[in-house]
């Protein structure tokens, strides 16, 4: 086999690998000591901070009440337990995994549904013949996106059922009614890990107007036990750290700052992008707002050049991270093969098949935005 001399190997784009996402912490004067608080005093878990955490967060959201917990999917299978359901939830197989598998870890079966070809949402109008055989739906703001909830809610309402839904993008996002994510539905379940625009390290929130919901979920999230050893529940160990907490209170100061910084960010993606055939951007419903947890941009091989697949490992070459979100779709991952499709699911295979995710931080330099969108006019120039 020839070998290519190493001098005509020309190196990545970026010398240095660019990350998809990063966690964006502000450190002030104040957490330090307060962390070594928190390790003298003993209290490690659901303490002061954390009830802090809760209140800060439901005043920003404007809802009732905020239940803190270790992580998303956590949230998603208390809420599905404490709500006493049986039967199966409706949810879309344009998802992260952890949706479908909150639904089957709570003892529900999983019926797929399908999104909407430009929102990339729960469909309401998919949804509408699925909704008389489901005992509840969970919607997903894909990416931030929000969903249809007013729709979705009517849908809901016609049969008595409960719409949930895995808002795990969707911190700092507002429906087009200018309530934040986190207003609808009978709950909804945000994730904090590192990559979301509020992180608490790892972490979890459910939002609710249910009072009686929330402190079923307090119960919950320990154990089921009220304290007295008598559980009243199937709960499990959801429990938040008095440390990440302390993140959550501190973070939230910040958070419009750098959404309003984010959202810049991806108007000048969509902006250098714009001209370019074949590449198309998620729509949002009119006046709702994105927090932007990923920038997801679908592309179609025939009019860009190159297809999805081909346009990723390019990058890859350069040193650029994407993502093939959400790909394979839930329905078609191994785990979910036993379960019947049921439904027709072309637009979330096709999206399934041409999305992918460029990198995107709050604290990501304009310039570099502005070099990854020069390399990606060149490979579509390029071919």
């Amino acid at each position: 086999m020839t070998q290519i001399p190493q001098s005509t190997v020309r190196p990545p784009r970026f010398p240095e690998l660019v990350p998809l996402a990063r966690p964006t912490i502000d450190l002030d004067a104040g957490m330090g000591p307060a962390f070594q608080e928190i390790l003298r005093s003993g209290m490690l878990t659901n303490g002061r901070h954390v009830r802090e955490f809760e209140e800060a967060a439901a005043g920003y959201l404007g809802v009732a009440s905020a239940v803190a917990v270790s992580n998303c999917t956590t949230g998603l299978m208390l809420v599905l337990r404490c709500l006493d359901l049986t039967g199966d939830i409706a949810v879309p197989s344009f998802t992260f995994m952890a949706s479908g598998h909150a639904v089957d870890w709570a003892g529900h079966g999983v019926r797929f549904a399908e999104s909407h070809p430009r929102t990339w949402t729960l469909d309401p109008e998919a949804l509408a013949p699925v909704v008389p055989d489901v005992a509840g739906v969970m919607g997903m703001h894909t990416f931030g996106a929000p969903c249809d909830a007013d729709r979705l809610q009517e849908l809901c309402d016609s049969r008595g059922i409960p719409l949930i839904f895995d808002a795990a993008h969707g911190f700092g996002s507002r429906y087009p009614d200018g309530s934040m994510v986190g207003s609808k539905g009978v709950a909804e379940v945000f994730s904090l890990s590192p990559t979301k625009t509020l992180s608490t390290g790892e972490g979890g929130l459910i939002a609710t107007n249910d009072t009686a919901l929330a402190a079923r979920l307090r119960t919950a999230r320990e154990y089921g036990n009220p304290g007295d050893y008598d559980s009243r529940v199937i709960g499990l160990n959801g429990r938040m750290t008095e440390v990440s907490g302390l993140m959550g209170t501190h973070a939230l100061r910040s958070l419009p700052r750098w959404l309003d910084v984010r959202r810049a960010l991806v108007e000048r993606y969509r902006s250098r992008l714009a001209g370019l055939p074949g590449l198309d951007f998620q729509q949002l419903p009119a006046g709702a707002a994105s927090s932007y947890k990923d920038l997801g941009i679908r592309v179609d091989g025939a009019r860009f050049g190159m297809s999805r697949d081909a346009l990723s490992e390019r990058l890859h070459r350069e040193n650029v991270s994407n993502r093939r979100y959400f790909s394979p779709a839930l329905h078609q991952q191994t785990a979910y093969r036993g379960v019947p499709v049921g439904t027709e699911l072309s637009v979330t295979e096709e999206l399934a098949s041409s999305v992918i995710t460029l990198p995107l931080f709050s604290h990501m330099p304009a310039d570099l935005v502005d070099e990854i969108c020069d390399l990606v006019t060149e490979l579509h120039t390029s071919g």
